[in-house]
């Protein structure tokens, strides 16, 4: 059985005047999250502890026993805060558009089940390669795919916040779910797209690769995005597999 090693962060940044974005850690139940809320002010913040709390309840219950249980339980905390942000909006009309983006990552014994929605982001460090798990459910990223942009254009499009698929935006909405063995040494980096949006991927693994406690890490690349400009909320959250 491989020890969890987590670690969270969140920033502001040094443009926006509130946090919309949310981090969990469980260690004892081998799970972290990052949601990041959309719709403005209170609304958004709400979303995203919406899900991180629908999140908690659902893995309050024990361990589960197989993998395939535990992809079930991934779903249905977002199937679950999906619902329950609907539910709010209905009796909160003026909190109409909140939601959130969400990166949930939970550990078997042997193995991980990663739920993604959005355009936060999952990534793998293993032998040196950094492996980005997820791919952004956004406009940039289907023209990506179509060849009609590309990676480094997508950065500076002026479309590049407009989310395909989040969190308690509309009813039933297809959720991602990915799963794959874990080796000793690997590392996880779960984050919002504060700080993909600044920081490119060659410098995410520069600083990943360092020696040192992976909380010096996080603080670092939660730095670097605020010396990019900190145009918006940073979340990092790594879980290192010992």
């Amino acid at each position: 059985m491989h020890k969890i090693e987590f670690i969270g962060r969140t920033d502001t940044g040094l443009v926006r005047s509130n946090n919309e974005d949310t981090f969990m850690l469980d260690p004892a139940m081998v799970y972290c999250l990052v949601a990041d809320g959309m719709g403005g002010a209170a609304a958004g913040e709400m979303a995203s502890l919406i899900f991180a709390q629908t999140t908690a309840e659902l893995f309050s219950f024990p361990k589960p026993a197989t993998e395939q249980e535990l992809v079930d339980r991934v779903q249905a905390a977002f199937r679950d805060a999906n619902d329950r942000i609907l539910d709010h909006v209905a009796s909160h009309p003026e909190h109409k558009g909140m939601g959130c983006t969400a990166e949930l990552l939970a550990f078997t014994d042997t193995g991980y089940v990663i739920g993604h929605m959005g355009d936060s982001r999952t990534y793998r460090l293993r032998q040196g390669y950094l492996k980005q798990l997820t791919k952004d459910h956004s406009l940039v990223q289907d023209q990506i795919d179509q060849g009609l942009i590309t990676e480094e254009q997508a950065r500076s499009h002026r479309m590049r916040n407009i989310i395909l698929r989040a969190v308690g935006v509309r009813p039933s909405p297809a959720l991602d779910t990915l799963r794959g063995p874990i080796f000793s040494g690997d590392l996880f980096l779960l984050c919002s797209d504060g700080l993909t949006d600044l920081i490119e991927d060659r410098d995410i693994l520069r600083v990943l690769l360092q020696d040192g406690p992976i909380a010096s890490k996080a603080d670092q690349l939660v730095d670097m995005a605020n010396a990019a400009g900190g145009k918006d909320n940073i979340t990092v959250v790594l879980a290192q597999v010992a």
